[in-house]
């Protein structure tokens, strides 16, 4: 199969689909990869590496889209790559389009198999392509929570930690998933006070049998929520619902019972948010602020580190994208989390939560494969 690495142009987006290393395993079984001139730059991969790996080197994105039938990309194709999308693609990638509808449109008029990293799921329930950045994430958030607390960037003037004879900063944690143990981690680490509201009592289980003593938990109501935001000086928003968008937890007018210049990290951002007051943020202006509040909600947080995210990246989703290398979209009828996957395909809507997000008639995968001329 002819495989494609256009370059991300999202703002401040610096990750790569396919590293020099996985292009080599796609070549060494027989395919060919055309990658973007100097889309693995900001990894340390020139063009030189993808070269000695195998590849093909694009001068620009239009000749990766005209030549692909497989497109791997980090994140959601934007207005000029949608364009350049055509029935006999297969787009592999992150695409978050339950708060996009926008995005959703784009692709079903294209005609496309899109397939969404994050909606991939194993038997077990987990979210294998989505962990990785969710670890990023979740650790990432701890470190710009740092900065933003510091007077200058607009915080309280807090060190997260404190000092002898001065209490740290207290931090909340909503979401008990990869994200949002990995944040609770993080902060814990650095000496915050660290409390982690979560639906589910078993993930609170877990979380404190790995912290034992070092996090408060609490089973997420809205008393319970209320309650912590009042005391908080970080708010770390990590809820999840795999493919819908992100439950509000958090309202305007809770906003007010919080503490001036307190700071909001929206994490679930990507699906809409979970603060009533977030909107997307880029790494170029990545905070705003609501009724005092400090908001941090960029769409795309592993992107600051990318050489670290695109290599975690590629650790998970090298297996996914040989299958579909070597089967094409075959490749989903026995593969029930590959096949989870499948968010769009030939115009039709093919994720349960998607489609209720969307307001549009949900397709079911299978049905929508049968028909398809690729899947064979």
């Amino acid at each position: 199969m002819r495989i494609g690495v256009p370059k991300e142009i999202k703002t401040h987006e610096y990750r790569v689909g396919l590293t020099p290393e996985s292009v080599r395993e796609f070549v060494e079984r027989g395919h060919r990869v055309m990658v973007e001139t100097q889309a693995g730059a900001a990894i340390g991969a020139d063009d030189e590496a993808y070269r000695r790996a195998g590849a093909t080197i694009a001068p620009d994105a239009a000749a990766v889209f005209a030549e692909a039938e497989l497109i791997v990309k980090v994140k959601e194709p934007q207005p000029a790559e949608l364009a350049m999308l055509e029935p006999r693609h297969i787009l592999f990638t992150y695409l978050h389009l339950a708060p996009d509808p926008a995005q959703a449109e784009g692709l079903l008029a294209s005609g496309c198999a899109a397939i969404a990293y994050e909606t991939v799921v194993e038997a077990d329930g987990a979210l294998p392509l989505l962990a990785p950045m969710s670890e990023v994430a979740g650790r990432l958030a701890i470190t710009i929570a740092g900065k933003l607390l510091m007077r200058n960037a607009g915080g309280s003037g807090m060190l997260l930690g404190g000092v002898t004879g001065v209490p740290p900063a207290r931090v909340l944690v909503l979401g008990a998933g990869t994200a949002g143990a990995q944040a609770a981690r993080m902060a814990a680490g650095a000496g915050a006070e660290v409390t982690v509201v979560n639906r589910g009592l078993p993930r609170l289980r877990a979380l404190e049998a790995q912290l034992p003593g070092r996090i408060r938990t609490r089973p997420s109501t809205q008393a319970a929520i209320e309650q912590e935001l009042a005391q908080a000086d970080v708010v770390i928003g990590a809820a999840l619902v795999a493919g819908a968008a992100a439950p509000k937890l958090v309202s305007r007018a809770a906003l007010a019972t919080m503490k001036p210049r307190s700071v909001l990290i929206d994490i679930s951002i990507d699906q809409g948010g979970c603060f009533e007051t977030s909107r997307p943020t880029t790494h170029a202006e990545p905070t705003f602020e609501v009724d005092d509040i400090v908001h941090y909600c960029v769409a795309n947080m592993p992107g600051a580190v990318p050489r670290t995210s695109s290599h975690a990246l590629n650790l998970a989703t090298l297996p996914y994208g040989l299958a579909l290398a070597d089967r094409g979209l075959a490749a989903l009828r026995g593969n029930a989390a590959l096949r989870a996957g499948l968010n769009a395909l030939a115009g039709q809507v093919t994720h349960p939560a998607v489609a209720a997000a969307l307001g549009r008639e949900f397709v079911e995968p299978e049905r929508a494969l049968s028909t398809s001329p690729g899947s064979a």
